[in-house]
């Protein structure tokens, strides 16, 4: 009668499942546990230890500025097209 191995049972090799299943528990778990911690940090930030902006943005202050009307209309506008070539785009500074 043929068994599960041909001689004397299934031999050491028996011992890789539980390994393997084990490695496979360990993936899901790691995978699933990556995945919850980016989806409440948001897909714009990549490490645990990395902060944003130190504080306002050039542009935010200097709308700020003139809202407080430190600063002129005029003076508002050739500082904010000199800020816009440097930082990009107004939007993304709140102003507009």
């Amino acid at each position: 009668m043929n068994t599960l191995a041909f001689n004397g049972g299934p031999g050491p090799w028996i011992l890789l499942f539980p390994l393997v299943w084990a490695a496979v528990v360990i993936g899901v778990v790691t995978v699933v546990r990556r995945t919850v911690r980016r989806g409440r940090r948001g897909p714009w930030q990549f490490g645990a230890g990395q902060a944003g902006p130190a504080g306002p943005s050039p542009i935010d202050m200097l709308g700020r500025r003139f809202a407080a009307g430190e600063i002129d209309e005029d003076e508002y506008w050739r500082r904010l097209s000199v800020l816009d070539e440097q930082f990009g785009t107004r939007g993304r500074g709140g102003a507009v």
